[in-house]
Formats: structure tokens, sequence, C-alpha cells
């Protein structure tokens, strides 16, 4: 009857452990950290497939007023501007830029006039404000293009991999989509949601060529146009073009260290005169003022500013070397 009575209990205590580690490992499936980033990871993407379909469905357009979009449509290079601000990556309007530029302006052109600047230099630095956003948006292209490139070498031999395995070329792309990192995961993608929605294969290598202005990129879209129409091993071709183009990234480091000199320099050389100018202005006023009183000393300024804007673009064009 003991007997029994133990083997009972030990079953019991069994079957409530066992029960414990199922409801456990049932939460865990659904409701644990490893299951919450794989749902967030599924949500991630399915809004990130959402935003490029919703994108190639609807045109870009410069404002989301109507009046706006009309005045701008029949203004002449904005689809310039427009076409920069995608490149860039940043999700700008040209009506939001161009706003953002006339507020910065007329913001650093009132401060100008609040302490009582010269004219000239109210409309200097009303206008160096005003392109503030252009140059950031410059920046972010840059930036964006420099990464394009870098990531550029290991998509195309992804994509000779998948080929070499028995994938479509489209399905090679959808991979590099999947698979890489920003930016250039969302330029391939785009291109196989393109083919999808019924865009030709040219067509849409070359929409991906006209927003990325890459000559990397370029080539490789070049070479399988022709491709396509002459026949061959693309795997070996994409391999090939891979190879190139980590020669030349590894050409233009070695070609940014040597004129990393150069570069220092010509900083030195076009700073050296203002922070002269600075130190004498601080130990000594008066010493200087003769330059900006005297009409000879006024000449000899202007034309000292306009030789120096001269070294800069002759240092400037020395210095950078395209490979």
């Amino acid at each position: 009857m003991d007997y029994m009575f133990f083997v009972f209990a030990i079953l019991i205590f069994v079957a409530v452990v066992f029960l414990i580690e199922g409801a456990y490992l049932a939460w865990n499936a659904s409701r644990g950290p490893e299951a919450q980033r794989l749902t967030h990871r599924v949500q991630t993407a399915a809004a990130r497939d959402a935003e490029r379909s919703v994108a190639l469905a609807k045109k870009r357009s410069f404002s989301n007023h109507p009046v706006l979009q009309k005045l701008l449509a029949a203004l002449p290079h904005v689809s310039t501007l427009d076409r920069l601000l995608m490149q860039s990556g940043k999700q700008w309007t040209v009506a939001g830029f161009a706003a953002a530029s006339l507020a910065l302006g007329v913001l650093a052109w009132a401060l100008a006039w609040w302490f009582a600047l010269p004219f000239p230099l109210q409309l200097a630095a009303g206008a160096a404000a005003a392109t503030l956003p252009l140059q950031l948006a410059l920046r972010a292209r840059n930036k964006r293009l420099h990464r394009i490139e870098n990531q550029l070498p290991d998509a195309l031999d992804l994509m000779s991999r998948a080929l070499r395995a028995g994938h479509a070329f489209p399905n090679a792309l959808k991979m590099v989509g999947e698979e890489m990192k920003e930016p250039i995961a969302v330029e391939f993608a785009t291109v196989f949601d393109e083919v999808n929605f019924g865009v030709s294969m040219p067509d849409a290598l070359m929409n991906m060529a006209n927003r990325v202005p890459s000559t990397d990129l370029r080539y490789f879209v070049v070479a399988v146009l022709i491709q396509r129409d002459t026949g061959g091993n693309l795997s070996e071709l994409l391999g090939s073009i891979s190879k190139i183009i980590r020669d030349r990234i590894k050409l233009l480091g070695q070609v940014r260290v040597l004129s990393a000199e150069g570069k220092m320099s010509a900083w030195v050389l076009g700073l050296l005169p203002f922070g002269a100018a600075s130190l004498i202005q601080l130990t000594n006023p008066k010493f200087l003022g003769v330059l900006f009183t005297d009409p000879a000393g006024q000449k000899m300024v202007g034309f000292a500013l306009g030789m120096m804007v001269l070294g800069v673009f002759a240092m400037r064009r020395i210095v950078k070397i395209r490979v």
C-alpha cells in the first residue's frame, strides 16, 4: 500500500513538472524574447516591402499641396533637385527643402541685421545659411553612394554564387535585397519589385543606374545588358566585375593616403592667414585697422582674398585624383 502511494506521488510530481515545462515552452515559443525578435523582424520586413510597393505605385511629388505641386512642376530644374533628394536617401520633398532653405536664409539675414553688420555681409550670411540644406543633401548623397560602392563587390559575389547554384538572375537580385544591408539592399530589392510589377529587366536596371549615379554600378548594369544580348557566363562576368571594383577601391584608398599630406597642407595654408590676422587683431587691434579703413588697404585685402580663392581651387585640383 505504501509502495503504491509513493509511486503515485512520484508520477504526479513528474506530470506536474512536465506540465510546467510544457507551459513554459509554449509561452516562450509565442511570447518569449526569441519569438518577439522574430515577429519584429517579420513585421519590419513586411513594412519595408509595403513601403517599396507603395513607392513603386505612387509617383514622387514635389509637394503635398496641389497648388505648390503645379507651381513647382512648372519651374525649370526642379526634377534635378528632386533626383538629388532621392539619391540622398532623405525623405524630403522639394517644397520642404525650399521652405527650409528660405527659412534659414531669412533667419541668418535677420540675425546679421540685428547685429548691425554691413549689408553685403547680411546678404552673404543669408545666402550661406540658405545653402545649408543643399550641403546636407549633397553630403548625404555622397555618403550613401560611398556605402553602395563599398557594398557592391559583396553583392556581386553573392549574385555570382547564387547563379552558380542554379538560381535565376531575378532571384539573385532578390537575394541581395534580402541578405545585404541598406542602402544597396533597397536598390536591388526595388529592381526585383519593378520586374514583378511588369517592368522589363533592362528598364529596371537602367532605373537603378539613374537613381544611383555610381560609375561602378553603371559598369555592372551595362555588362549585364550586354550579356543579355550577346550571351556568356554571367556568373564569371559578375565575379570579374567584383574583382575589378575591389582593386579600384584598394587603389583609391592608396591614393587617398598619399594625397592626405597635400590636403593637410592646403588646409594649413588656407587657414593660416585668418588665424594670424585674428591673433594680431586680439593683441593689437590698431595694427590691422589701416587695411579696412584706407582705400589702398581695402584693395590689398580684396586682392589677397582673390588670390587665396585661386590658390584653394588650384590645390583642390592637385590633390583631387580620380581613379
